[in-house]
């Protein structure tokens, strides 16, 4: 990013305003839909602004982990399509992709709003396992939000299939879902100069000097945190960020109720 544009945009935050003209913990408009994805077991798709995100969720039968005999899991994996974004490239998942699939994954995980014990089949041999897949359609800032987002509605949306005789048949879903102790999500503060913002756009995230992603409950219960950027953050930059974090969660939870 250019000198120029970087000193703009820090003129406009001294001015409380932005280059689309919103404040600066403003979100750009959010819509969620779910079952978006018919072979899926749930599936959820955000639109924020023009970023967007599709996720899918899909389960399969496995032998626990040794350490943890009665318990399943989940998987998060993300993938960055070049169509969304000509900085990203086909191949194996690069640096970005996999910050972005740990930070959906540390969400939802130290949440705790899964009980990995419920996932047991029969204890020692076999568990279910949560796959869950992040697809960017478009990137026009702010991946982290939307897909954390899209993860926790299509973990709502889902219905398990039939299993019987040790064979699962992914053509019929019952009407069993997840137990969802919680709607954990995630909100992305950025700082560039003294200023902190939310739901940075493609040009924001260029002119970053640090980030806080901030995964919180729906009582405000912090539960997981993940910094990006290059310069450091004070213990009142960050005490600052997760006080906007999960401020924001909560204006984004009504969108999954």
């Amino acid at each position: 990013m250019s000198n120029i544009l970087r000193e703009h945009i820090i003129k406009l935050f001294e001015a409380n305003t932005r280059l689309d003209g919103r404040e600066l913990d403003e979100y750009r408009k959010i819509s969620l839909d779910v079952d978006v994805i018919n072979t899926a077991e749930g599936s959820a798709r955000v639109l924020l602004g023009e970023t967007d995100v599709i996720v899918g969720v899909k389960v399969e039968v496995m032998e626990p982990y040794p350490d943890t005999p009665d318990q399943g899991s989940i998987m998060v994996g993300a993938e960055l399509l070049p169509l969304s974004n000509p900085d990203f490239e086909l191949g194996p998942p690069g640096q970005e992709a996999i910050e972005l699939a740990r930070i959906v994954d540390r969400g939802i995980r130290e949440s705790k709003c899964l009980d990995f014990k419920k996932l047991c089949i029969k204890e020692g041999e076999k568990v279910w396992m949560i796959i869950i897949d992040i697809v960017t359609i478009n990137d026009a800032g702010n991946l982290p939000d939307a897909s954390a987002l899209a993860a926790i509605a299509a973990l709502k949306n889902m219905k398990f299939p039939e299993y019987k005789d040790d064979k699962i048949d992914y053509k019929k879903k019952t009407s069993k879902g997840l137990d969802l102790k919680d709607i954990p999500l995630s909100v992305t503060v950025i700082k560039i100069g003294d200023k902190f913002i939310v739901d940075p756009d493609s040009d924001e995230e260029k002119a970053i000097d640090a980030r806080l992603t901030v995964a919180s409950l729906s009582d405000g219960t912090l539960c997981a945190m993940q910094k990006g950027g290059d310069y450091p953050l004070t213990a009142e930059d960050v005490s600052k960020m997760v006080d906007i974090g999960v401020e924001k969660g909560k204006e984004l939870r009504k969108l999954v109720k």
